[in-house]
């Protein structure tokens, strides 16, 4: 066996225990969904929805308890009476911390657990009660997975994999993480502790990590919705569905540039390693590669399992049939590979909503123009 050969075996039986380790938390026993009647302030935050946003916006929400639904928007969108619009045209780099500071400065939020989804989610009364919940018993913040539905095409097949099926779910980001809590941004419960971190997070790309990672310095968790943030996927190609990705890889390193290479050591390893199986020939490999991909075809079944439609109301279908968890994994893990390995070439400039943003360590950001500027030495 050639050194290559003894390297490759070491990468795939690291992996295959990093996934079994998740496909054991992840049989553990569920808690049920959380039941609450807590009065909430449910914030949208969006600055120019689109027609499914507006539909989603628009959509009644059965919570038993007193609830009041804000858009936050430059203008208005169309909506029924029972939401309210609040006009929202924030400075900030990030436009969604700043539609949040600008809610909580003119609403009363006192008595109210404070939720913010963003307009691309379909809120549920169990939704807003699942998040609303751990907060009224003291989490620090409660998120919710998001949880692609309606995928059509390729490239929607390949976001939905990668988001329900493969390592990079939110639920098994949850039960694998080490130090700070992986947390969508998606669909939050902010308790007060995470609200005073807000003007903190002004300027950075990726507020829900870095509010996660402060309230870890503070001692405090955060707390998993069992019930899904469910996102019906718009028609998109593949070329979008990469730049969203790579844009993730890039904030990723941004933040936390020790998980950065992680991507492909733990969460994309099986095409690289089916690659350099072929090319050493090396039965010992082979089986590795073999064990490696029957561990993940496990993993994807119980995380398809947990976002069936049977699972939670309003999960949506799982596409594909039944095949598609032995087959869909693959193809998520390939858009993430892709992903990253078209990063490592990007400068640290993001699009992001429709402006450019040059991004500086912590996952702190500024405006393009304004790095334009002091690059051209006025």
């Amino acid at each position: 066996m050639t050194t290559w050969a003894a390297l490759a075996m070491a990468w795939g039986g690291l992996a295959g225990g990093f996934s079994a380790v998740a496909l054991a938390r992840l049989m553990r026993r569920r808690p049920a969904a959380a039941s609450t009647r807590v009065p909430v302030l449910l914030l949208r935050p969006v600055d120019a929805p689109t027609p499914r946003e507006v539909e989603n916006l628009a959509t009644p929400i059965d919570y038993p308890g007193p609830l009041e639904h804000v858009v936050l928007a430059p203008e208005r969108p169309p909506l029924p009476e029972h939401v309210r619009w609040v006009p929202s045209d924030p400075s900030t780099p990030n436009r969604k911390v700043g539609h949040l500071l600008h809610a909580l400065r003119v609403l009363p939020r006192e008595g109210r657990v404070v939720l913010v989804v963003d307009a691309d989610v379909v809120v549920t009364g169990a939704l807003v009660a699942g998040l609303a919940a751990p907060v009224a018993a003291g989490a620090a913040l409660s998120t919710a997975v998001p949880t692609p539905v309606d995928a059509r095409g390729l490239a929607g097949r390949a976001v939905a994999a990668l988001l329900r099926r493969t390592h990079h779910s939110f639920r098994a980001l949850h039960v694998m993480s080490a130090g700070a809590a992986a947390v969508c941004g998606k669909a939050l419960g902010l308790s007060g502790r995470a609200v005073e971190e807000l003007p903190e997070l002004a300027d950075h790309i990726g507020e829900d990590l870095e509010l996660s990672k402060r309230l870890h310095a503070r001692g405090l968790g955060v707390a998993l919705c069992e019930v899904p943030a469910v996102v019906p996927l718009a028609a998109g190609d593949w070329d979008a569905a990469l730049a969203r990705f790579t844009r993730w890889m890039q904030v990723l390193r941004s933040h936390r540039p020790g998980l950065y290479p992680t991507v492909p050591l733990l969460f994309t390893p099986t095409w690289p390693l089916l690659v350099l199986g072929m090319a050493a020939g090396s039965s010992g490999l082979w089986g590795c590669v073999a064990a490696l991909v029957a561990v993940r075809t496990l993993l994807s079944w119980r995380l398809a399992r947990l976002s069936a439609p049977g699972a939670h109301p309003g999960a949506g279908s799982s596409e594909g049939g039944a095949y598609s968890f032995a087959l869909d994994w693959l193809l998520g893990e390939a858009l993430l590979l892709a992903a990253f390995v078209r990063s490592l070439a990007h400068p640290p400039r993001v699009t992001w909503r429709g402006r450019v943003y040059a991004l500086h360590p912590g996952g702190r950001m500024s405006p393009g123009w304004t790095e334009l500027k002091q690059e051209g030495g006025v």
